[in-house]
């Protein structure tokens, strides 16, 4: 159940990682019910999808401009906000809870946007895709940072961190029962293949790869 694996993913601790779902950012988080927001936001988005969705869609690692605050991966806390409704992309895609944000209007006042999710987000309504028929998730699913420049920061994981992470992947493949596992950019399609789980691979959308991205996913989505 999705609630059981939420829980089980907060417990993860590690040097210069941060948790979303168990730890608190005491530099940015609003107050000190972030952790426990996003765990009641990643378990909504997952109830609403596991046993429905067909695609699992894989990137590398939590960024702090998308789950770190969200506590969804590939999901910025300025969607949830309502602060890309001009780009058709609504809260409500995400999942039906009424959202609430965790960091600090201080830090970012209108939250933080990830272009990453931003353009993730914007495919499914455009191709148009239902957001229901697929589960966003990392490899390395918590947030690597690095440590001289704080958590507002995104570093690429470890080997060793990738194994902890690839535990909970297999725990998402059973939890989810896909049809489909697509890699986004290949650090994750590596990752995957050296777990020997058989996957499609798109290109990454940061750096000029959103059109290529948008492309292949639209030939996957009409194949499915």
């Amino acid at each position: 159940m999705p609630e059981r694996f939420v829980a089980a993913l907060a417990t993860y601790k590690s040097s210069a990682v941060f948790n979303p779902w168990g730890e608190s950012d005491q530099q940015n988080d609003l107050d000190a019910q972030g952790p426990s927001i996003r765990r009641r936001q990643l378990t909504a988005y997952l109830q609403e999808r596991i046993g429905r969705a067909k695609i699992l869609l894989v990137a590398e690692a939590i960024g702090y401009q998308g789950g770190h605050f969200s506590g969804i991966p590939m999901t910025s806390e300025r969607l949830l906000l309502g602060g890309l409704r001009h780009k058709g992309i609504e809260p409500e895609d995400v999942f039906r809870l009424s959202p609430r944000r965790t960091s600090s209007p201080a830090v970012k006042s209108e939250g933080f946007t990830e272009p990453t999710a931003t353009i993730v987000w914007g495919f499914f309504k455009t191709a148009p895709v239902d957001p229901r028929s697929v589960v966003l998730w990392n490899a390395f699913p918590w947030h690597p940072y690095h440590l001289h420049k704080g958590l507002l920061s995104n570093r690429t994981p470890s080997d060793d961190e990738l194994i902890a992470g690839h535990r909970v992947l297999k725990q998402m493949l059973d939890l989810g029962r896909f049809r489909t596992v697509v890699a986004v950019g290949r650090k994750s399609a590596a990752q995957l293949a050296e777990l020997g789980i058989d996957a499609l691979e798109v290109r990454h959308p940061a750096n000029g790869g959103a059109g290529k991205f948008r492309a292949q996913m639209s030939a996957i989505v009409a194949k499915i």
